[in-house]
This record gives C-alpha cells, sequence and structure tokens, in this order.
C-alpha cells in the first residue's frame, strides 16, 4: 500500500507494546542519557545546552576511540595487523566526525559564550582524562598530567595504566620484531613511560619498507594508516584552536591555560615521527 494523506501506516507486525519487551529507550538508556545536561548558568542561557551537547558528544567517541586503538594494540599483539588495521579505520572516521563537530560549536558567537563562560568556573577540555588516554594510547605520554586526575581515582588509574603499557606505536614494532623485521633494541627496549620521540634507528626498516612496497604490503599499508591517524589528529588540534580563537579570542582560557597559545603548542606534538621523517629521504 503506499502513502496516504501524507501518512504512512503503521505495519501490523511492528512491536508497539513494551511491557515487557526491551525498547530502543531502555536499551540506551535515554532516561539518563537525555538527562545529563544540566546547564548551570543562571538564568539559564539558550546557547549552554549546545555547549554541553558538544562536550559529552565528543566524550562518547573518545571512549570508543580508545575502545578501538585498545583493540589495534591487542591485536598487533598477537600479531593480526588485519585486524589491527579494521579498528584503525573505524577510528579514523570517528575522527573525521569529531573534526567536523567543530563547525557546530563554531556557531556560538563570542556574545553568546559570554554570557555564560564565568559559570563554568575551571572545568576545562584539558581536564578529559579521555582525551589524555588517547595521547597515551597513540604514544604522546606526560607523567605529569596525572596530577590533574588525582581527584578522580578511576580516571587516575586508567592514565597511569595506559602510561606503563606499550603504545599503540611501540606494539606495531612489536609485532615487525617477531615477523622477522630488523626492528632496532632502541625501539623495542624504550621506556614506555616517556613520550615518544624521533628515533633515527627506525629509519633504515622504515625506507626499505617504502622502497620495497610491493613486497611488504601490509607493513607498508599499516605505516600509511598511522600516517592518516596523526594526520586526522593534528586538523582535529587546528579545528579546536580555531574555534577558541573564534570564540574567545587571546582570553585566557577557563582552566588556567594561554588559551590560543597553549593550544598552538599543540600542533608541536608529534605521534610517528618517523613515518613522516621517511618522506624526505624518499627519491633522494
Amino acid at each position: 500500500m503506499g502513502v496516504e494523506a501524507n501518512t504512512r501506516a503503521i505495519e501490523k507486525n511492528v512491536v508497539t507494546d513494551f511491557s515487557d519487551r526491551m525498547s530502543y529507550s531502555s536499551y540506551l538508556d535515554l532516561d539518563i542519557l537525555l538527562s545529563a545536561q544540566k546547564p548551570v548558568s543562571r538564568p539559564e542561557h539558550h546557547d549552554e545546552l549546545l555547549f554541553i551537547i558538544q562536550h559529552q558528544t565528543t566524550e562518547l567517541w573518545l571512549k570508543l576511540v580508545i575502545h578501538e586503538t585498545l583493540a589495534a594494540r591487542a591485536a598487533l599483539d598477537v600479531d593480526d595487523i588485519g585486524t589491527a588495521l579494521k579498528c584503525v579505520a573505524r577510528v579514523k572516521h570517528i575522527q573525521k566526525t569529531l573534526t567536523e563537530q567543530w563547525s557546530v560549536l563554531a556557531t556560538l558567537t563570542p556574545t553568546e559564550y559570554s554570557q555564560f563562560r564565568d559559570f563554568l568556573g575551571n572545568s576545562s577540555g584539558f581536564q578529559s582524562y579521555q582525551y589524555r588516554a588517547v595521547e597515551f594510547v597513540l604514544g604522546n605520554k606526560n607523567a605529569g598530567m596525572l596530577k590533574v586526575f588525582e581527584p578522580d581515582p578511576a580516571a587516575h588509574e586508567q592514565l597511569s595504566t595506559l602510561l606503563h603499557e606499550p603504545s599503540l606505536y611501540d606494539a606495531l614494532w612489536q609485532s615487525l620484531a617477531r615477523q622477522g623485521y630488523d626492528a632496532p633494541a632502541s625501539a623495542l627496549d624504550r621506556d614506555v613511560t616517556a613520550a615518544y620521540t624521533f628515533n633515527e634507528d627506525l629509519m633504515p626498516l622504515i625506507t626499505f619498507v617504502y622502497e620495497n612496497h610491493t613486497e611488504h604490503w601490509a607493513v607498508y599499508e599499516a605505516f600509511e594508516e598511522f600516517v592518516d591517524l596523526e594526520e586526522n589528529f593534528q586538523l582535529w588540534r587546528f579545528r579546536h584552536m580555531r574555534t577558541v580563537l573564534r570564540t574567545i579570542g587571546m582570553k585566557s582560557g577557563t582552566g588556567g591555560s594561554s588559551g590560543v597559545g597553549f593550544l598552538q603548542k599543540a600542533l608541536e606534538l608529534t605521534f610517528f615521527p618517523e613515518l613522516l621523517a621517511v618522506r624526505t629521504d624518499i627519491g633522494r
């Protein structure tokens, strides 16, 4: 049957009685999820709901990024590069969504934000433990960050655990070594609690793979997927910085940082420096 009077008939087999069945709402705990937006401005400002939802959805996506990157690392630990790259591919799509979200927050004008910003106190995205967890899993570790999360034992424990575990990048080199590639000891035995820094010893292996990619396609693909991860992360950081600049200019951040200046410094941080450096060496 077609649509009549611009109304679609409900098919007879569609379930409508949920008195003893799981519903969409109960499965997703929508009563909890949709009651978690609690504006603090008084009187309540219209645009604060946007601000809250923007950051809550970001945290939900970050939760999935952590889930997928840890799964990718676990796959590399058993040399299952295919599963690892499937997880990475999903993360890349999440990153694109997170980056596009900044365009929604950018509709918040300086005048609108200023009317409820003071109510936020010192709360700041700098205090997102899930964002720090993603950085730690990817190798950009900073033990000093743990102090921020001492009042939250669960967050502090998660970050402390990730601090002392190998990063996704570390797991890649360990896997390649087990597969017979000449991964240097300096990459395999490094202090995993330290922020990853450029390792010249890796360049011969990486250059070899790029120059012989047909015979080493899986590893070559892994390198390129990791480069995508880094590039997407940097695009997110850049959009963050530009959105903050557009909204508050050069004001200090609510958490006490210098604001835009602090965010600009983040663009100098890196996860997989050798995979970018090889681009200079190839074809010389």
